[in-house]
């Protein structure tokens, strides 16, 4: 085996990015990048009619939100087919697979008679030790040769060691009989030619691996570390499916999720490092490891991955958070910022993203921002602009005039002039959020002021000021 690790992620194309794929993808992404290797990508697009173009594309939409880049070309495990068959035959020519020519009329004749006297259904072939030479001039199928005796042990990182008795195991089909190889072939075949050191799947093909290693072993390959990972079930504790809520990675993006967060969230699901709940990119690099994997499924839960995103918005870089903004919007089919809206946005940041949750929260945190004269106040924020209010405004807005636009500044204006009239300034709170967002809930009014700046602040509480109550 070569010294850098070798990951890969292998979806099928039949649909979106799965959320417990896209967990998968990420652990084997973390694994590589965390020690200096390698990260690939393979679709397993052998499944002709259900695999499709526009899946393959969401897959590849879904780890690019992700951040889960990948070394290399993708691969098509279906454009390997010819290699695969080679390997087949390469095992029949050393006498470690044969013909076998029993139909399936022959087969299922077989496990019928074996149910009645109690016996293993396993399908043990007539054809294993046949002298070719009595070969017939028929249709065949190329089995692999499996060990009769003894065991197999499966040395997971994950499981421990798994032991699975050789008499439980089949001489398992390499080739159809239209010479087309299988599913179990391609995948080794894939992972030996790609370098692939470790394979990092979900727990339901375990028992795919005492078969895979025979075709290792048959061939003299080394075989990969095993890290097989339990499953994620929804909070009930059953297996995560669409009663649940969201199952694709595309629907967590729609929804607003920021992608550390759900990167965070999907790390933690299933794996941890002491009770660290928050962490950066660059710390699930330096601390993923094999060994923090849990042996029980992971229960999804929507309340600690909006907690999670809502610090990751909170400790963002704004002009990164800005960007992904932008494809929250494109993703969702909304117009995306003008420029001029986008500067006002990211100049708007750090009052925006404290305690915002998610995409769609800080949007309306931004309304002030991204509305523009003439402000229509909502029902809410309508009645707090009532005829007193608005000569509250009207006598206000001069005294703001001359200040100058600093957060003390303008402060100070706001109390000397609540004392002069006898209130607080909490009084004056509503009416102001209303003129400057037509809202009644907003980021502070203080901040609000600085980010329109004076000019446009003193043209809303004008416009305000002015305007009929109802």
């Amino acid at each position: 085996m070569t010294d850098q690790v070798v990951t890969r992620f292998a979806p099928s194309p039949t649909g979106f990015l799965h959320i417990g794929g896209a967990r998968t993808a990420l652990f084997s992404w973390l694994y590589a990048r965390g020690r200096g290797g390698r990260f690939l990508l393979r679709i397993e697009d052998t499944d002709r009619e259900r695999s499709t173009p526009e899946a393959t594309q969401a897959i590849l939409d879904g780890l690019a939100w992700l951040g889960l880049d990948h070394d290399g070309e993708a691969v098509s495990q279906a454009a390997g087919a010819e290699r695969h068959a080679q390997v087949a035959r390469q095992l029949l020519d050393a006498g470690k697979a044969y013909k076998c020519f029993a139909t399936q009329d022959e087969i299922q004749a077989f496990r019928e008679a074996a149910k009645a006297d109690g016996r293993s259904t396993l399908y043990r072939s007539p054809w294993r030790d046949a002298d070719p030479a009595k070969h017939p001039d028929a249709p065949y199928v190329v089995r692999i040769k499996a060990p009769q005796d003894g065991a197999t042990v499966i040395a997971d990182r994950v499981q421990g060691d798994v032991t699975i008795r050789n008499d439980q195991l089949d001489d398992m089909v390499l080739l159809r009989s239209d010479g087309s190889p299988v599913y179990m072939l391609a995948v080794v075949v894939d992972d030996h030619d790609m370098g692939v050191t470790h394979v990092i799947r979900g727990d339901d093909h375990l028992s795919n691996a005492a078969r895979q290693m025979m075709i290792y072993q048959a061939m003299g390959w080394d075989v990969p570390v095993w890290a097989h990972i339990p499953l994620i079930h929804g909070p009930d504790g059953k297996k995560l499916s669409k009663r649940h809520g969201a199952l694709g990675v595309d629907e967590y993006q729609r929804m607003g999720y920021p992608a550390a967060g759900m990167r965070n969230y999907l790390a933690r699901l299933g794996w941890s490092h002491g009770d660290d709940e928050f962490f950066t990119d660059a710390q699930a690099r330096d601390w993923f490891d094999l060994d923090g994997i849990g042996k029980s499924p992971a229960r999804f839960d929507f309340k600690k991955l909006e907690n999670l995103s809502g610090q990751h918005i909170a400790a963002a870089d704004d002009a990164a958070l800005l960007h992904e903004l932008q494809g929250f919007l494109r993703a969702t089919g909304q117009e995306p910022l003008s420029d001029a809206k986008a500067t006002l946005v990211e100049k708007a940041m750090y009052c925006l993203k404290e305690r915002a949750k998610t995409f769609p929260e800080l949007i309306e945190k931004a309304e002030f921002a991204l509305t523009d004269r003439p402000i229509v106040p909502d029902e809410k924020a309508a009645k707090a602009l009532d005829n007193v209010s608005r000569s509250i405004l009207a006598e206000l807005t001069p005294q703001l005039q001359n200040a100058s636009w600093t957060k003390d500044v303008i402060e100070t204006v706001m109390t000397e002039f609540a004392e002069r009239k006898e209130t607080k300034f909490g009084k004056l709170a509503g009416p102001l959020r209303a003129a400057l967002a037509g809202r009644s809930v907003t980021p502070s009014v203080f901040d609000m002021m600085l980010v329109l700046g004076q000019e446009e602040t003193l043209a809303r509480l004008t416009e305000a000021a002015g305007r009929k109550p109802g």
